[in-house]
C-alpha cells in the first residue's frame, strides 16, 4: 500500500527556485535483484516507493515520445538507462515510462512565473519526455546531468504506465553523493553545492533511497551514465 504522501510546500529559497514538500513513510527497503534477461524472473523485487510527481509534472506527458529530451538545454551529458520489473523481477515489456528533472540552473519546462519559479518556462518542454520498455524491460533517455533546487536533492522524477496507459507507479531516482561521485563532480554547476540539500535532509529522500538509487558512472568530459531497476505493481 502506498504510504508516501504529499503534505505541504515549503517557502521559496533566496534563490526564488522552486521548494518541494514534505513527505513521509517509505515501503520496506530491500535492493531488488532483476532478472533482466528477458526471461522468467526469480526471487523477488521490493516495489519502488510512491513519490510525489508535483509540483512540476509534464502536462501532456503522451506529447513527448522520444528519447532524446535535450532541446538544446546546456548542460554534461547523460543517459539515462532505466530498467522496469514486476515485482517477481520480470522485465516488463511495453510499459510506458515518462521522466523529467530540472536544468543545470534548477528550473523546470512548461512553469514558472510564479513564486515557486520565478523564470518562466511554461511555453517550452525540455528535459521531458516519454519510452516504451523493450523486451528487456529498458528504456534509455538522453539528456543532460541534472541541476539543483533549494530544498531538493538532485532527483528525476518518474511515471510508469501500462501499455495500455494505467498508472502503475509515480516515483522519483536518487543520486549518489560524496566525495568521488557525479553530484561532487558536478558541483551543482555555476551554483556550487553552498545549500544543497543531501538525500539525507530531502524531504523526499531522507527515509532511505535504497529502491532509488541510482548508479552513475562517467565524468564531466566525457558525459555521465545513469542506470537504475524499478519494480512495479505488475
Amino acid at each position: 500500500m502506498e504510504r508516501k504522501h504529499f503534505l505541504k510546500s515549503l517557502l521559496v529559497g533566496a534563490m526564488s527556485t522552486p521548494v518541494l514538500l514534505s513527505a513521509c513513510g517509505k515501503e520496506d527497503d530491500v535492493t531488488p535483484t532483476p532478472d533482466t534477461t528477458g526471461g522468467t524472473g526469480s526471487g523477488s523485487c521490493t516495489v519502488a516507493p510512491t513519490e510525489t510527481e508535483g509540483p512540476f509534472p509534464t502536462k501532456v506527458p503522451a506529447s513527448y515520445v522520444r528519447s532524446d529530451i535535450r532541446d538544446n538545454k546546456s548542460g554534461y551529458a547523460m543517459a539515462a538507462k532505466i530498467t522496469i520489473t514486476n515485482s517477481s523481477c520480470v522485465p516488463l515489456a511495453g510499459a510506458l515510462v515518462d521522466i523529467w528533472h530540472c536544468d543545470a540552473e534548477g528550473n523546470y519546462s512548461e512553469y514558472g512565473g510564479t513564486g515557486m519559479q520565478s523564470t518562466n518556462y511554461q511555453s517550452v518542454h525540455f528535459l521531458r519526455g516519454r519510452q516504451t520498455t523493450d523486451a528487456n524491460g529498458l528504456v534509455t533517455f538522453t539528456s543532460i546531468f541534472p541541476g539543483w533546487y533549494s530544498g531538493r536533492a538532485t532527483h528525476i522524477h518518474v511515471h510508469v504506465y501500462s501499455a495500455s496507459g494505467q498508472s502503475l507507479k509515480v516515483t522519483q531516482i536518487a543520486f549518489p553523493e560524496g566525495t568521488g561521485t557525479a553530484v561532487a563532480a558536478v558541483n551543482g554547476y555555476t551554483k556550487g553545492l553552498n545549500g544543497y540539500t543531501t538525500n539525507a535532509q530531502d524531504n523526499v529522500f531522507s527515509d532511505g533511497v535504497a529502491q532509488e538509487l541510482a548508479t552513475v558512472t562517467g565524468s564531466t568530459s566525457a558525459g555521465f551514465e545513469l542506470s537504475i531497476s524499478l519494480a512495479v505493481p505488475a
